[in-house]
């Protein structure tokens, strides 16, 4: 669990970095991949 909060955590930072850089297509990457792991996440703790 610890390390997919990590993985959240860098994927939102970089999301940041990549919306202040005006990288609009990384960015969206960026949010696809918080979402992955926002997903995993929740399903980690309903199991």
């Amino acid at each position: 669990m610890s390390e997919l909060t990590k993985q959240y955590e860098q994927a939102k930072n970089n999301s940041k970095v990549f919306m202040q850089n005006g990288q609009i297509g990384a960015y969206l990457n960026a949010l696809l991949e918080m979402n992955k792991y926002k997903r995993l996440m929740v399903a980690v703790v309903a199991n």
